[in-house]
C-alpha cells in the first residue's frame, strides 16, 4: 500500500506545474505561489532561487554561504544543477541574469 502513496505526490506535481504554467504575469505567479505556501516556505523556495543566480555570476560558494547563511551543501546542488541539470533550469537562470542586474562578485583585496 506505500508505493500507492509515492504516486500521488507526483500526480500532484504534475497538476502544480499545470496551473503554475497556466499563470501569465509574474504577479499572478506571486499571489498563486502566496496562496499555497507559508512565508517560511516562499523565503526558502526565494533564497534557493538566489543562490541559483548568484552561482551563475560567478560568485564562489564560501562567498554566498556567507552571504546568504546557507550550508554549503544546499550550495553544491544548486551548482549541480546549474552544470548538469535539465536544460529548460539553466536557460531560465540565464534569463532571468539578463533581465536582472545582479551584483558582481566582490573582488578580494590584494595584500
Amino acid at each position: 500500500m506505500a508505493g500507492k502513496f509515492n504516486v500521488i505526490p507526483q500526480v500532484a506535481l504534475g497538476e502544480l506545474c499545470v496551473a503554475i504554467a497556466a499563470l501569465r504575469r509574474p504577479e499572478e505567479v506571486r499571489d498563486f505561489l502566496r496562496a499555497l505556501l507559508t512565508p517560511p516556505e516562499r523565503a526558502r523556495i526565494a533564497l534557493r532561487w538566489r543562490l541559483v543566480c548568484l552561482l551563475a555570476t560567478g560568485m564562489k560558494q564560501r562567498a554566498i554561504a556567507t552571504r546568504l547563511g546557507l550550508s554549503l551543501c544546499k550550495i553544491t546542488r544548486g551548482s549541480r544543477e546549474l552544470k548538469h541539470g535539465p536544460r529548460r533550469f539553466r536557460l531560465s537562470v540565464a534569463n532571468s541574469l539578463s533581465r536582472r542586474q545582479f551584483p558582481p562578485p566582490r573582488k578580494r583585496a590584494q595584500r
